[in-house]
């Protein structure tokens, strides 16, 4: 006998759970880009929820594409049509909010901010010049990406499983 994993959840598939913290945070993560890119005096209260989605929402892809494959392969779907173009959007999806924690990561490091506090606690002055304005560019095309790519991801998931 056989054993098989099953990612499920209470006895529901995990991968339509899990897409909807992908869908939630990712377009969060890509707009919190575009902010932290473009409106310096945001940046010191946005910085923590902005790595946090982008985190979330790269962990969750993760999850998600190991979900769907493993749900593709228990239920047998792999004759959905669509699916194939749902499968291979996903991992590029993945593979996208992977790569939008490096401008993440070095934004939230390099750029810096005034802080809101009377005191000036926690402001600080970031980088300027080339580096400061391609970690931004970085940030608006990787949010612009990322956005069009969980679009077109649930567009045709949506219409794998619906028609």
């Amino acid at each position: 006998m056989a054993y098989t994993y099953a990612m499920e959840l209470n006895g529901l598939p995990l991968h339509p759970l899990i897409i909807h913290v992908v869908v939630v945070f990712a377009p969060l993560a890509a707009l919190g880009g575009i902010l932290y890119a473009l409106v310096p005096k945001w940046r010191w209260w946005l910085r923590w929820p902005f790595v946090a989605s982008a985190v979330i929402a790269a962990v969750a892809a993760i999850i998600a594409v190991r979900a769907g494959h493993d749900l593709e392969n228990q239920r047998q779907l792999q004759s959905l049509p669509g699916l194939a173009t749902h499968a291979h959007r996903g991992g590029i999806l993945r593979w996208l909010l992977l790569a939008f924690l490096v401008p993440t990561a070095f934004g939230v490091w390099l750029l810096g901010g005034p802080s809101p506090v009377v005191s000036g606690a926690g402001g600080r002055e970031g980088r300027t010049g080339v580096v400061a304005w391609g970690l931004q560019v970085l940030l608006v095309v990787g949010a612009i990406a990322v956005l069009i790519s969980v679009l077109l991801t649930g567009d045709s998931g949506a219409r794998a499983v619906w028609g």
